[in-house]
């Protein structure tokens, strides 16, 4: 469903999220999540335009998020990495069964962004702490 080039450019964010105070070079983020750095300061152009990240530039600089994670909808960051989808025009649908397949597809689209429109970074993050937590057989699991 998400692009592979989408899933980085939330992991990046994931990573920005766990100090949401400290700038993060590109290559250390790039480092961190083992992705190419070039592809990744493409992602972050993305979302630095979208006004998800903020960056600053010199030796002290780095990309940090533009805003607190709660208030980052996944929609917003979906919009920004994934490349625009080709809209069809229904008039041309050959058959009716095709026009009631895209008729669905619209309708699946749309149940989705409303369900991205309300899940936050922060939520994400949590399940990110929560599933860190299993792995660490003595910190247990975070219920929330």
């Amino acid at each position: 469903m998400l692009a592979k080039s989408t899933t980085d450019g939330i992991r990046a964010l994931l990573e920005l999220a766990t100090v949401p105070e400290r700038w993060r070079s590109g290559p250390e983020l790039a480092a961190a999540q083992q992705l190419p750095e070039p592809m990744l300061e493409q992602l972050l152009l993305r979302l630095r335009r979208a006004g998800v990240v903020v960056a600053r530039r010199g030796r002290l600089g780095g990309y940090r998020l533009a805003r607190p994670a709660a208030e980052i909808r996944l929609a917003t960051v979906i919009a920004a990495l994934q490349a625009p989808k080709h809209q069809r025009n229904p008039g041309l649908a050959a058959s009716a069964a095709e026009q009631v397949t895209q008729a669905l597809e619209a309708r699946l689209e749309r149940a989705v962004g409303r369900a991205l429109e309300e899940l936050s970074l922060e939520e994400l993050l949590f399940d990110l702490r929560s599933a860190e937590a299993c792995r660490d057989g003595d910190a247990g699991l975070l219920l929330g």
